[in-house]
């Protein structure tokens, strides 16, 4: 990790289950949907979510840490599920 992160994330005492930058879902949304729009696709944080872990299953990444890591599912089975819905061509795109 960078010096100066944890250095500010030791300053003001972030725990390891905290975000570093709280942010809600209303605002992320707001994020995510105006970055589409500079590029004419309509999108949600939950595709950047998906697609995320679908990369990283498909790069090698062994399921149990795309599943507990990345997407933070209680049980494999929820992941499983979920990439399992993901097309071919959703993963490239």
């Amino acid at each position: 990790m960078h010096k100066k992160r944890l250095v500010y994330i030791t300053s003001v005492n972030i725990e390891d289950d905290n975000r570093v930058f709280p942010l809600g879902y209303t605002r992320a949304l707001e994020i995510v949907k105006n970055a589409g729009k500079l590029i004419n696709v309509v999108l949600k944080p939950h595709d950047l979510r998906r697609h995320a872990a679908t990369y990283a299953s498909r790069s090698g990444v062994p399921i149990e840490i795309v599943s507990k890591i990345i997407l933070r599912h209680a049980n494999l089975s929820t992941t499983q599920k979920d990439l399992g819905k993901v097309s071919d061509n959703e993963a490239i795109y």
